[in-house]
């Protein structure tokens, strides 16, 4: 086993769990020794959900779920240190990314907001934890996301030429080369899982079965790829503020289709821009590795690989690291970063002015 065990905690736009991994690392030898996925409280996932929609809330609200969050990603921690037999001794540290709230990077006063206080999670797991990654890359000058691209570098290469797709709740890509280009490339998952939920009351739509057997408007969706994020040039990076249920709802002829025919529609706009994105930064003999929940929609990675014809998709898991595992890996991957007192954005990525350490420590003691 490699040297040093960090766990990485990680709860996507969609807000429906928190992945946990336990890796080892020791110079470029990484590895995903366990992997647990705790849930979120129906309550608890129900107050994020509505916050995220209504984007108001009191300091009272605020700081009891700040406080919630920060107890479940513990909980989290503690389920994953069960289920591999690690005591809390063995680990170096977490690197946390909490639950983001709320993204404003193109703004006057830019800034992000993820709650889960690192402090409740360091000492209820008696572990140190780093947190907080995206303000130090936002405050000269880039868009404190995507981070992922950095530990996609790392793991592939610098100069490999071969791409990560994303499908989370928002989808981004990564283009490995000098220098390395990523960005987030609009929906994914976050909106699919909301039509999913409102109209068949199920969290997901399970091998976007539900959408395979509807017909995709070509009229609604060429409105909806006429939204300027689509066209805007990178670095560049969005979230379910934006990219919602609602945005899809108010633009002519959503509310005259049927919920499948929407459902088919929302699921070709992911798997257009995606293609479109990766197409414009590649040829055509491109390997490209996908992970994330929309990795396992049968219908929607079909529909990708029509759009980005003769480039070669596999699955994340075939370099050693597990898909499912990815995002969670990166922030312990981060967490090793900063207490080796590396940086950890790249410019090229997220328009930073420079490359610096990322992260803030909580102790213990």
């Amino acid at each position: 086993m490699p040297a040093e065990l960090f766990v990485g905690l990680m709860s996507g736009t969609s807000v429906d769990s928190i992945d946990a991994a336990l890796v080892g690392i020791d110079g470029n030898q990484f590895e995903v020794v366990a992997m647990h996925t705790t849930q979120y409280d129906t309550n608890l996932r129900q107050a994020l959900l509505t916050l995220k929609s209504e984007t108001t809330l009191s300091l009272s609200d605020f700081i009891t779920l700040d406080h919630r969050v920060g107890r479940a990603f513990a909980d989290a921690t503690s389920a994953l240190l069960l289920q591999s037999d690690t005591s809390s001794e063995a680990v170096v540290a977490i690197g946390s990314h909490g639950q983001t709230l709320f993204h404003q990077p193109e703004h006057q006063y830019s800034g992000t907001l993820q709650i889960g206080d690192p402090n409740i999670i360091a000492h209820t797991t008696g572990i140190n934890v780093v947190a907080d990654f995206r303000r130090a890359d936002m405050a000269v000058g880039g868009q404190g996301a995507p981070l992922a691209p950095a530990f996609h570098e790392y793991l592939l290469g610098r100069n490999s030429g071969k791409v990560v797709v994303n499908l989370g709740g928002i989808a981004n890509i990564t283009v490995l080369g000098d220098p390395a280009i990523g960005f987030d490339t609009g929906p994914a998952n976050s909106i699919l899982d909301a039509m999913t939920q409102k109209h068949l009351g199920k969290p997901y739509d399970n091998s976007g079965q539900w959408a395979r057997r509807g017909t995709v408007d070509s009229d609604l969706l060429s409105t909806l790829l006429s939204d300027p994020y689509f066209a805007k040039p990178a670095p560049k990076s969005t979230g379910t503020d934006y990219f919602n249920l609602d945005w899809a709802l108010r633009h002519e002829g959503a509310n005259n289709l049927s919920p499948q025919d929407l459902q088919a529609t929302l699921t070709e706009l992911t798997a257009i821009t995606v293609a479109n994105s990766i197409k414009a930064h590649t040829t055509n003999s491109t390997e490209i590795y996908v992970c994330g929940g929309g990795a396992r929609n049968e219908y929607l990675m079909e529909r990708l690989t029509a759009g980005v014809a003769d480039a070669r998709i596999k699955s994340l898991d075939e370099t050693g690291v597990s898909g499912d595992a990815c995002e969670a890996s990166t922030f312990a991957w981060l967490a090793h970063r900063y207490l080796s007192g590396q940086p950890a954005n790249l410019p090229s990525v997220t328009g930073a002015a420079k490359a610096v350490v990322l992260g803030s420590l909580y102790t213990v003691g």
